[in-house]
């Protein structure tokens, strides 16, 4: 708890599930945080944003379980912001769209304490789009009426005007009524409604597990029932859920509904990520290592201060370019100092990380891996000549053995190590179980090692992973992912991460032809 300072309460719209949907003022809020209430519908990713010291509390009701009482939460928000936090109340879709935004936003106000509210992208609107449903369309609707599918009890007695509601020409979309649906259809039907007026019930939207179900008025209760479908639920009525047929755009995205674990450590897992979300894909970050800085910069340094004595310079990680720069700069050198060297890199994304800093790879071998490197090689008399290798503290030793052969003198390096994060896996544990995730990933051998152990050794990972795919990036990777006994469903046809995303397209795409640009 932070004292001395001002507290502010921040009613945030978390968006309809899509962590995409949330707004900037929304993540620049939870940035600030000291303390965060969410709710169930407010997707847990975006807790991500908030700050690792910050408090977390769930606030949020499922359906008619337990949830936490309202002037409860109140009072914790009132409590913490006079104590001077940063107070965050993340509620899923828009905080005033059937959010009690409104009485949070009173009873703090009533206590004289400073708040905003922050609009989110309310379901209302969300959630029919994701499902190639427009509520307002020129020739179809011009009006949209969004109505509460679960009124407040103590009323008594409905405050809905039927009547009106069911005359109305325009698109009419209710939220929270799945488990009223039956009560909703009879009253439109009662007041006149054609029974063949169309109808979609549209479950988790925006999200990975997005499931719609279309009908009409004379069957959509009869459809739902079938079709088992729960809550959270948004239910579109009118002539605008013809055009779904046409617009239905994100259920036909190739990775849509598949969950993709991402074991790379987090600095790297973000753009592969979005990358597998722009295909449909839920990615969900499971880091089995963390990059760190090696015990000491001592036998760089002392490298940087012999570069001319170097005739190359051979990065073979993106992870290596960064820290060889900033000790660079921290000799009071710039890329001047390696005009003299030839510089390989072991492929497109680390020479891409390279240009970054002013630097040009005159190597990058058509085989992303150690063995790519030595064939690129081949042509070059490396007899007498010094390499420099900034790498991974533990990497394969083929490449400066190989090069010893030939003649060469080898300094290894030490620019970074990783190491394995502590974290609590159970969560993922029970999805593997329950055979709720399509694909685990793998980057490195390292990643796979670290997941077993994490998992607890490899006859217990064997069984948690028997209904799920795995992806390896390369061959040295999935030979390490078989040792442990996984068997790898999964391989690109070059080691980088775009090209494994393509892969996993192409795995689930049973033949269609799916355009994904991987880089080189």
């Amino acid at each position: 708890m932070t004292t001395g300072r001002q507290g502010i309460v921040y009613l945030v719209g978390a968006g309809p599930g899509d962590p995409g949907l949330l707004t900037v003022k929304g993540k620049e809020c939870l940035e600030r945080a000291d303390l965060v209430l969410y709710d169930y519908l407010a997707n847990p990713a975006l807790l991500d944003h908030a700050p690792s010291g910050a408090e977390r509390i769930y606030v949020g009701r499922r359906g008619r379980g337990q949830y936490q009482d309202q002037a409860e939460i109140n009072r914790l928000l009132i409590e913490r912001a006079k104590a001077g936090d940063v107070v965050v109340r993340l509620k899923g879709g828009d905080p005033f769209v059937f959010g009690r935004g409104g009485e949070e936003a009173e009873a703090v106000a009533a206590a004289g304490v400073p708040f905003e509210v922050v609009p989110g992208v309310t379901a209302a609107i969300a959630v029919p789009a994701y499902a190639g449903i427009p509520v307002t369309h020129r020739t179809l609707a011009s009006s949209l009426t969004v109505i509460t599918g679960h009124e407040d009890p103590a009323k008594g007695t409905t405050v809905i005007d039927w009547p009106k509601v069911a005359s109305t020409s325009g698109t009419l979309v209710f939220m929270m009524g799945m488990k009223t649906l039956p009560l909703i259809v009879s009253r439109l039907l009662e007041e006149g409604r054609s029974a063949d007026t169309p109808v979609a019930a549209v479950r988790w939207g925006t999200r990975a597990d997005q499931r719609t179900i279309i009908g009409t008025l004379r069957d959509i209760v009869e459809k739902t029932e079938r079709a088992r479908l729960e809550p959270p639920t948004v239910i579109v009525v009118g002539a605008v859920v013809k055009l779904r047929e046409q617009l239905n755009w994100f259920e036909k995205r190739p990775l849509f509904g598949k969950r993709i674990v991402l074991t790379r450590a987090p600095e790297q897992a973000k753009e592969f990520g979005r990358l597998l979300a722009a295909f449909g894909a839920e990615p969900i970050e499971a880091p089995t290592i963390n990059i760190v800085p090696p015990a000491s910069w001592e036998a760089l340094d002392r490298a940087i201060a012999r570069l001319r004595e170097y005739a190359w310079v051979i990065f073979t990680s993106v992870n290596g370019v960064a820290p060889f720069m900033e000790r660079l700069g921290r000799a009071r050198q710039d890329v001047r100092a390696l005009a003299h060297l030839r510089i390989a890199a072991i492929g497109p994304r680390t020479a891409e990380q390279l240009t970054r800093h002013g630097l040009t790879a005159d190597i990058i071998p058509s085989e992303f891996q150690a063995e790519g490197l030595l064939a690129a090689m081949s042509d070059h008399d490396l007899h007498g000549k010094k390499v420099l290798i900034p790498r991974a503290e533990v990497a394969r030793e083929i490449l400066p053995d190989q090069l010893r052969l030939k003649g060469a003198s080898v300094d290894v390096i030490p620019v970074y190590k990783t190491v394995a994060p502590s974290a609590d896996l159970s969560r993922l544990k029970e999805q593997l179980l329950a055979g709720l995730i399509d694909v685990i990933t793998f980057t490195s051998s390292s990643t796979v090692t670290n997941f077993v152990d994490m998992m607890g050794g490899g006859e217990e990972t064997r069984r948690l992973a028997a209904k799920t795919n795995v992806a390896c990036i390369g061959p040295v990777t999935a030979h390490t992912a078989e040792e442990h006994g996984l068997t790898v469903g999964i391989l690109p046809t070059e080691n980088t991460v775009p090209a494994l995303a393509h892969a996993i397209v192409r795995h689930y795409s049973e033949g269609v032809r799916v355009a994904i640009p991987v880089s080189r």
